[in-house]
């Protein structure tokens, strides 16, 4: 009977000292919290009774930090919480959980509303900067819905705004955001990105496309990237400057003095000859080419590189040929 309850309890301490192992208080390494305070269950497992028990203030929405191990066990020391495993574990990073406003989506609320208010034209083209660098806005995790306009004044003269903006309400925080800055009407414009010789060829990569004040935009400035990609310079042009149309040229692809194919072409004859090119010219442009076996100067069309071509109505070929032939 004896040798039976010894084995019995031999049994029972087998199986119960696991499992009270398990249950031992111990540390976490990582932690996200959703409130404001740090509670004692938030940092240890197995914390009991005492896990709600507040003992630290949390990291602010949507930031990190760290608390020593050692700063533990004494906080919870104090509310008879002993013999905390803190393991290898010498500091716990806390995260507060947030919700994060994009710091476009303000700015694009504030645009909307002075495009809207004060008739600036599409919101698109409002170009709004701040007085001091806007951020992610971090609201509670529960808090719903986006920024709400809630006043905005607007200088037309000067072009100064400020604006209040009701942030999305969670359960605990309601605030409001007030910022200011400036805004105008703007118009994107055509600019370089480099110097460009006369006569060279604009590329993609050569361009930019910046927004300028609207009042400053005239019509004479190109707006549009494909009536610039491809054309040339008509003179040489700087960094940064807006372009024209009349800055432009389709490119040459006759050179002055080049030796050129001069092509004739009349009804049922067609002749080729070289020739010197007295201009230069893209293609379509008329241009003066010297025969180099007449030593006449004749009027043709560029129609690509190194080719000139000139129509005439009749074959000067047919005047000379007998009668009835």
């Amino acid at each position: 009977m004896i040798r039976n309850l010894v084995i019995a309890a031999l049994a029972l301490a087998a199986f119960s000292a696991p499992a009270a192992a398990q249950d031992r208080p111990k540390l976490k390494a990582e932690v996200t919290v959703t409130s404001g305070i740090v509670r004692v269950g938030d940092l240890v497992e197995h914390a009991g009774i005492i896990a709600n028990v507040p003992i630290f203030r949390a990291p602010d929405l949507g930031a990190t930090g760290t608390v020593p191990a050692e700063a533990v066990v004494e906080a919870v020391a104090r509310h008879q919480l002993i013999g905390l495993d803190t393991g290898d574990v010498s500091e716990v990073t806390v995260t507060r959980a947030s919700r994060a406003i994009p710091a476009k989506m303000i700015e694009d609320r504030v645009a909307q509303a002075l495009a809207t208010q004060y008739a600036l034209g599409p919101a698109k083209d409002v170009t709004v900067t701040f007085d001091r660098e806007l951020t992610a806005i971090q609201v509670e995790p529960s808090a719903k819905g986006d920024p709400r306009i809630a006043s905005l004044n607007y200088d037309s003269r000067t072009g100064r705004f400020d604006v209040a903006l009701d942030l999305p309400t969670g359960a605990t925080t309601r605030g409001t955001l007030r910022l200011s800055g400036r805004a105008a009407a703007t118009a994107e414009i055509v600019t370089l990105a480099r110097s460009i010789d006369r006569g060279e060829v604009i590329n993609a990569s050569d361009v930019a496309v910046e927004r300028r004040p609207r009042a400053e935009v005239g019509r004479e400035l190109l707006r549009n990237v494909d009536r610039v990609v491809g054309f040339a310079a008509r003179a040489p042009l700087r960094p940064g400057q807006p372009l024209r149309a009349a800055d432009l040229m389709k490119p040459e692809v006759v050179q002055h003095n080049e030796t050129v194919t001069l092509i004739y072409e009349m009804p049922g004859l067609r002749l080729t000859v070289r020739g010197k090119a007295v201009d230069g010219g893209a293609v379509g442009d008329t241009i003066g080419v010297l025969n180099e076996q007449s030593k006449r100067t004749v009027q043709g069309v560029v129609v690509g590189p190194g080719r000139v071509i000139v129509r005439t109505g009749e074959p000067r070929l047919a005047a000379n040929l007998p009668p009835g032939r």
